[in-house]
């Protein structure tokens, strides 16, 4: 089964196209590049961790949407947070976003690529109808 290739590359606020697709179908899972607290303008929105996570994850429900699915097909989650001192705020947020089936998750401190507090990407297994 071939790959299948989801959305358009994201544009940030320098408005240039960036080098990757936002998710990727490989049979029945759908791998989600990682998200990053930008807006529909590419701009990172302003805020604490808190606002961060919450763009990042309605980010995640659209990109999911791509492919038919929502944040309940998720299976693994990869989260890297700037600084580990926002974990336990981080992750009250993170938890308000999945019910009772909660992924497998990995969580790290990392120095982000864009001005941003926190990124994360999913893994979805979702079949095909």
């Amino acid at each position: 089964m071939p790959l299948e290739y989801l959305g358009a590359p994201p544009v940030a606020s320098d408005r240039q196209a960036r080098p990757f697709s936002p998710a990727v179908r490989a049979g029945d899972f759908i791998y989600v590049s990682g998200q990053v607290p930008a807006n529909a303008e590419g701009e990172i929105v302003v805020g604490g961790i808190e606002a961060q996570t919450r763009q990042v994850m309605e980010n995640l429900k659209k990109v999911l949407a791509l492919a038919g699915a929502t944040l309940d097909d998720v299976c693994k989650s990869t989260v890297w947070l700037q600084d580990a001192r926002d974990f336990g705020a981080f992750n009250r947020i993170y938890m308000s976003y999945f019910g009772d089936n909660k992924p497998a998750r990995s969580t790290t401190e990392a120095r982000l690529m864009v001005d941003a507090k926190v990124e994360i990407d999913v893994v979805a297994y979702k079949p095909k109808a």
